[in-house]
């Protein structure tokens, strides 16, 4: 593989304005694409084999004019001081209120609180319910505009005014976050490369890859269903691997020509060398990405693969536009550190292992810290895995769901509605749950609907069980329960499992079938099915990338320790999440205002983040230790050789990763703030724990035996050369003369 990419570095070197016009030419083409293709709105949301859904779609079926899976708007009227909602002037802004709600086209019904006794006992407040046709998550903005604009016209009639629901649910966006992110890596490539220039190849071919993938999905979302969701993800990652792998090649290069090479020819080997390792890397990341799928939540899938897809592109844009690009820079980037003498350039890579003994130069600050853990690595070891140990244990307190309304900052009108209904009708009425008794033909019978009202009365923390009605057939009948509890607490949890628990009975007795839904159903059957397929998907990410990394390192326990510093980092990483967003520890700090438990996407959405960026950062820092190590240096050695090379890009990288992931957690919405916060500790975490200490520390006590391999697996596994062997060989045969003399020409 080095030898291929060697020559495709040499040759976009040479071809640079082919090679750039193609870029260029795609980037154009998918833009009037993207400009030119109908809108997609939002993505179909669905949760298949779920019960919730299963109802929602059976419902579809037997009563479609109920729009079950509809969104919801709860719009909460309270008067004025001292006045009651039920006086006549409050009554007729109220009414008038509703009759312009219903005259919204996507509006399927609206309910008179004064009908349906959604009237508080001290007569302050009341509530409406207004339905809608679809999802929450695929309303029109212009349908939430015109919710809210129609609530203000109530507030400017002397009302309080707040409205709830998932009909407001928006996708959350964090443009001004991206910005501070993408400013704060040109600021850490401009200290790290040394020049404006480099600094700027980076940015310039990270936002190319993300603006072509951005653009892709833009114009294939009306036909593939992708929706203005899918691109959030490929973004996010896309930006941030982008700007990794050109950093990678980039600093590579000036590597070589501190070695005394030519710019071409230094191209084409920080192609072939790092470039490798961008490859494998890249490839991690998309089986992380890709592996989504195995959730069976289609908005997920799509949103990986998408990604994913983003990925690959920002791995062939390294391969090829970057080096294109170091051909129009020529001599604009400089060599790194300082100028070595003919000599020692012409020794390349073998000098190296001299200069990591001592000697010469001021050494870094990598390989003064690797010099120190490679002299206490059992002190380093210990100390590492205690801190992330530590870090870890309150992950073992970790409780998941989906957070409601009383998640959301007090600031927002949803929050208030919350918590207006919470305090005069009771926490539960912010989720009732929908039971439907079917009885697939025929009419229910009443003695069902009976028994299932009974039963339901009966169970635990039931605030209300409301009166049955039935679809135009009277095959089915729904029975609305609102429970004593919040929608996202334990107790509700609990509530729906013993409703279900009631099934088989029920049928035994009536032969109808019970189902439970409704949105706090539906989120703890989300919350079920993430935490069901968390362990598949870490066993199969896991699984592939142990069997790629064997390729690459040629070696069993590097993959192996790579493998448990990862899960060493993502349950550290959790482990903060729960302290801080469940437990509440800097809470204000970080401008948490509720807590409570955590957002059931965040173990699989670390997960696969994570670990797609920590194999970034253990293939390009373990391939340079791998590439002294076969080049002849001892194993000590070889770590410091790597750590010369390689601690200053990676932490580079890592700092980039943690400022672009920081500025989410200044976010109002909660959900963006935990992600946020959860990644960039993670980061932190693997980066400069795992990665910097751990590592080190494991490769120094292990020695050779690191690279051990056994050798029926060492033949039956195909020879990629990441480490450039092929290179430094090709290299040391055309620096000899017919004599058996080295050439002083560097080569």
């Amino acid at each position: 593989m080095a030898t291929f990419l060697y020559k495709l570095g040499r040759f976009a070197f040479r071809q640079r304005h082919f090679v750039t016009l193609f870029w260029v030419a795609l980037l154009t083409l998918v833009g009037v694409a993207a400009a030119s293709a109908p809108s997609a709105g939002s993505t179909s949301f669905a949760i298949p084999g779920t019960e919730a859904q299963k109802t929602f779609d059976l419902l579809d079926k037997r009563v479609p004019e109920l729009h079950a899976d509809g969104a919801t708007a709860r719009v909460v009227f309270e008067a004025p001081t001292g006045a009651k909602i039920t006086a006549a002037g409050n009554k007729a802004i109220v009414q008038r209120t509703l009759k312009q709600l219903s005259a919204q086209s996507e509006v399927v019904s609206v309910t008179d609180p004064y009908l349906t006794k959604t009237v508080s006992q001290d007569g302050t407040v009341a509530y409406a319910q207004v339905k809608y046709k679809i999802p929450g998550i695929e309303l029109d903005d212009s349908t939430r505009d015109a919710l809210e604009a129609t609530a203000d016209k109530a507030r400017d009639s002397g009302l309080t005014v707040e409205v709830g629901g998932d009909a407001l649910q928006t996708v959350p966006h964090a443009s001004a976050s991206e910005v501070i992110g993408i400013a704060i890596a040109a600021v850490v490539l401009i200290i790290t490369l040394g020049s404006l220039i480099a600094a700027g190849l980076s940015l310039l071919t990270a936002i190319i890859g993300v603006g072509i993938g951005v653009a892709s999905i833009t114009a294939l979302a009306h036909a593939l269903d992708l929706g203005s969701t899918t691109a959030t993800l490929a973004t996010m990652i896309g930006l941030a691997v982008g700007i990794d792998y050109a950093l990678f090649i980039v600093s590579r290069y000036r590597s070589e020509l501190a070695e005394g090479r030519e710019h071409e020819e230094a191209t084409g080997r920080a192609v072939g060398t790092a470039g490798s390792a961008v490859v494998f890397a890249g490839l991690t990341v998309v089986i992380a990405l890709a592996g989504l799928a195995v959730v069976n939540i289609p908005v997920l899938t799509k949103m990986g693969i998408a990604a994913a897809g983003t990925v690959t592109l920002s791995v062939v844009i390294a391969l090829t536009l970057v080096p294109a690009l170091l051909g129009y820079a020529g001599r604009r980037i400089r060599a790194a550190g300082e100028k070595r003498s003919s000599a020692n350039s012409r020794r390349g890579l073998a000098s190296q292992a001299g200069d990591t003994r001592g000697g010469g130069a001021a050494e870094s600050m990598g390989t003064r810290w690797a010099r120190f853990v490679i002299r206490r690595p059992v002190t380093v070891l210990l100390l590492g895995a205690l801190g992330l140990g530590t870090a870890a244990v309150p992950m073992t307190q970790l409780e998941l769901g989906l957070p409601d309304d009383g998640a959301q900052p007090t600031s927002l009108t949803q929050r208030r509605a919350y918590d207006l209904i919470s305090e005069k009708f009771g926490p539960g009425f912010n989720g009732p749950l929908i039971v439907v008794v079917d009885a697939k033909s025929g009419d229910v019978p009443k003695a069902a609907v009976t028994e299932v009202t009974s039963r339901i009365k009966d169970l635990k923390d039931v605030t209300a069980v409301l009166p049955a009605t039935y679809s135009t057939s009277r095959a089915t009948a729904l029975i609305t329960v609102i429970p004593g509890s919040k929608p996202s607490s334990a107790r509700t949890q609990d509530l729906v499992h013993a409703i279900r628990d009631t099934r088989a009975d029920i049928k035994a007795d009536t032969d109808a079938t019970l189902l439970v839904t409704g949105t706090a159903a539906m989120n703890i059957d989300i919350s079920q099915k993430l935490n069901d397929a968390l362990v598949p998907y870490l066993a199969l990410v896991v699984g592939l990338a142990f069997l790629l990394l064997i390729l690459v390192f040629r070696s069993i326990l590097v993959p192996l320790k790579a493998a448990a510093g990862f899960l060493l980092s993502v349950l550290a990483g959790l482990g903060a999440v729960v302290a801080v967003f469940q437990w509440g520890w800097l809470a204000g700090l970080l401008g948490v205002q509720e807590t409570g438990a955590v957002m059931s996407l965040m173990p699989i959405f670390m997960v696969g983040v994570v670990f797609g960026l920590a194999m970034d950062y253990e293939v390009f820092l373990v391939t340079r230790i791998r590439e002294a190590y076969v080049h002849g240096q001892s194993p000590r050695d070889a770590v410091v050789s790597g750590f010369t090379h390689s601690a200053r890009v990676v932490t580079a990288a890592a700092v980039i990763m943690m400022a672009v992931f920081a500025g989410f957690i200044s976010s109002s919405e909660p959900l963006v703030k935990v992600i946020g916060f959860g990644l960039t500790v993670a980061v932190l975490f693997d980066a400069f724990v795992v990665r910097m200490a751990i590592v080190p520390a494991v490769l120094a006590l292990l020695g050779r035996s690191a690279w051990w391999l056994p050798k029926w697996l060492d033949r039956a596994l195909p020879k990629v050369d990441v480490e450039g062997e092929s290179l430094h060989t090709e290299s040391r045969s055309m620096d000899v003369d017919p004599d058996g003399k080295r050439d002083s020409v560097p080569a």
